[in-house]
């Protein structure tokens, strides 16, 4: 198993020195992967329900804001070697297809091939109204858009036309490092969403999953899989814990050892921006409790 780190960047609180001390404090204690979500807006009240949480409140204000994710994985890019950089999750029907492909395959470009695109339809309404972007049909629009997405990262000169997208012949540069393409994971916990796991992607990303739920949602991935010929073997499957009991940045190894049991090929462990010099001791300290564990599962 490999463990991953959930960068929760939100500004005010994470300037530069922050954000580099994530970069080079993962990769420094051999952490697999840093993962930033995504919000262009936030509001003070919301009538949407956060679909991650029992009561459905979203546990930030409006006034936190989240750094944007693909420039701070740039930089990031510029300030580590080895680490993996992902989106976790990437709001791909509030976007346009053509600058999201191209902005990932930018930061394949920089990093020398260590992008994953972790992607979702989204849960906030408001954020859809704000952007002048439809909120029904968000799933068939992220569909669309990801097949543009993954033409634009493959072929030479594609076109795409259907009901959300016209895409006439175009050329975009540069191709992304990795072959075929960038990793695509596909978040969310429907049946729709693991159908788009299975149609499109080559990773699952979980959110707030414990280890009992990625187990009664595991087989009916492996089944929709199967259908198209597939299997469990060609997905990556990630799970974030965060507000699951027993886990976040003192998460009972059983725990992990629970995960793992079940299926997860990575878990994901938030680490909220402090001063620099407390993100490392966070992370050596996550690195300490969970690596050489994690190694042997």
């Amino acid at each position: 198993m490999k463990i991953g780190i959930f960068a929760a960047l939100a500004s005010p609180l994470a300037p530069r020195p922050i954000v580099e001390a994530f970069g080079r404090s993962a990769e420094e204690f051999g952490f697999n992967s840093i993962w930033l979500g995504e919000h262009a807006l936030l509001f003070d009240q919301y009538e949407s329900k956060y679909p991650y949480s029992p009561d459905g409140s979203f546990p930030v204000g409006g006034e936190i804001g989240v750094l944007e994710p693909f420039t701070t994985l740039a930089y990031l890019a510029a300030v580590t070697d080895t680490v993996r950089l992902g989106t976790g999750i990437c709001l791909i029907p509030q976007r346009n297809p053509v600058y999201t492909a191209k902005e990932s395959a930018n930061v394949d470009w920089l990093s020398g091939g260590r992008m994953d695109l972790g992607v979702g339809i989204g849960w906030l309404a408001e954020e859809f109204r704000a952007l002048d972007v439809p909120f029904e049909h968000r799933g068939a629009r992220t569909d669309s858009y990801l097949d543009v997405i993954a033409k634009l990262w493959t072929e030479e000169a594609p076109e795409h036309h259907d009901d959300y997208y016209d895409l006439p012949p175009a050329r975009m540069y540069p191709k992304p490092i990795q072959q075929p393409h960038i990793p695509v994971h596909i978040g969310g916990e429907s049946d729709a969403a693991l159908r788009r796991v299975a149609a499109r992607g080559q990773g699952w990303y979980s959110f707030n999953a414990g280890p009992d739920h990625l187990a009664e949602r595991l087989p009916v991935l492996e089944r929709l899989l199967a259908e198209r010929g597939r299997s469990l073997d060609e997905v990556q499957i990630s799970v974030t814990p965060n507000l699951v009991e027993g886990t976040g940045q003192e998460m009972n190894p059983d725990v992990l050892r629970r995960y793992a049991e079940v299926g997860a090929d990575q878990v994901i462990l938030t680490v909220w921006p402090a001063e620099p010099d407390q993100v490392r001791a966070s992370m050596e300290a996550l690195a300490e409790t969970y690596l050489d564990l994690a190694a042997s599962l």
